[in-house]
């Protein structure tokens, strides 16, 4: 993975994975900030930079350690080494959070996360913690080596589970990990033509499925999300293609024991404006006809839309997957 700069807390220089990053990438820029949180150069840009900001690391130390309530797969969000990515989802709701800003950040405090959510885990037995909801792990582990640090360490030591989502390829690191069943993996899937045309910068689905065969076989639990599901036109077909297409790629093993969560799109604002500027060739995702406010300048199909898109959907994967459990539909 390539960068342009390093934009980084000089005290994140103090911890092991700090230092590794500085030497990693000692060829580059480092460029001192006082905050990975609030970076004034960047703030200022036009959202026509939006790409080339992705092209930035950024790097500190997690400060904020809330765990979040969650109840689908798992029982808590847990804020964890990364936020932001490096792929341009035309959708990402990080955009929601950070604006133009959601670049990938690194945090180089991980022992001191690990050890918090290890207590959190004893404290509270079998309970499941979400720790990709800021970012795409799979994708930070290709730089830092994070997953191999975190899931050995919570298989000998922690009680309960992990789980991450990915849209990426990479898992041969982790194949060979003593995980003992306790991390759940999930692989995000669209049709291919959406994975083209608005998930850029992500594995293809052949790349995906291929991957979370090879994690299933490995003895991981595993699931995918579909997600998020757009409802742009000819979007029948390209769900139920989608469709056909796991049924005919996933392994049986895969198909017998995995789950299923389905997530419609949240747009909003925020992203028009940025996609707008950035991406002037990307398809438009606004529909004023599907879609209604929900809040803070977001926008979400109305509820006929998606009574519709949830009956069509479940009626599909009954047909095509037969029994494969759904754990809900959002």
């Amino acid at each position: 993975m390539t960068f342009d700069a390093v934009y980084y807390e000089p005290d994140s220089l103090e911890y092991p994975l700090g230092r590794q990053l500085k030497e990693q990438f000692s060829g580059l820029p480092w460029i001192p900030v006082e905050s990975h949180n609030s970076i004034k150069e960047m703030q200022e840009k036009p959202n026509s930079e939006f790409g080339h900001m992705k092209r930035n690391l950024i790097i500190g130390t997690r400060k904020t350690h809330k765990y979040v309530e969650n109840h689908k797969v798992s029982d808590y969000l847990v804020p964890f080494t990364s936020s932001g990515c490096t792929a341009m989802c035309l959708y990402c709701y990080l955009v929601c959070n950070y604006n133009k800003c959601a670049y990938l950040r690194l945090f180089v405090n991980r022992e001191q996360m690990m050890d918090r959510l290890l207590k959190r885990s004893l404290k509270e037995p079998g309970r499941t913690y979400e720790i990709g909801s800021n970012s795409d792990l799979v994708l930070e582990n290709t730089i830092t080596d994070n997953l191999l640090y975190t899931i050995p360490r919570f298989a000998r030591e922690g009680n309960g589970a992990l789980t991450f989502p990915t849209k990426f390829k990479m898992v041969d690191p982790l194949l060979s990990l003593d995980h003992q069943g306790k991390v759940i993996f999930r692989m995000s899937v669209n049709p291919q033509p959406v994975i083209s045309r608005i998930e850029l910068g992500t594995s293809s689905l052949k790349e995906r499925i291929r991957a979370v065969n090879r994690m299933c076989e490995a003895g991981y639990p595993c699931g995918l999300l579909i997600a998020p599901v757009i409802l742009t036109d000819g979007w029948k077909e390209q769900y139920r293609g989608l469709l056909e297409e796991l049924e005919e790629g996933l392994s049986v093993k895969m198909k017998k024991s995995m789950f299923l969560e389905i997530i419609l799109m949240t747009y909003s604002y925020v992203h028009r404006a940025i996609n707008e500027e950035a991406f002037p060739m990307a398809p438009d995702l606004y529909d004023k006809e599907l879609m209604t406010g929900r809040g803070r300048g977001r926008y979400c199909y109305r509820p006929e839309v998606r009574a519709e898109a949830e009956v069509f959907l479940r009626e599909e994967i009954r047909r095509i997957l037969g029994s494969t459990p759904i754990l809900y539909i959002s």
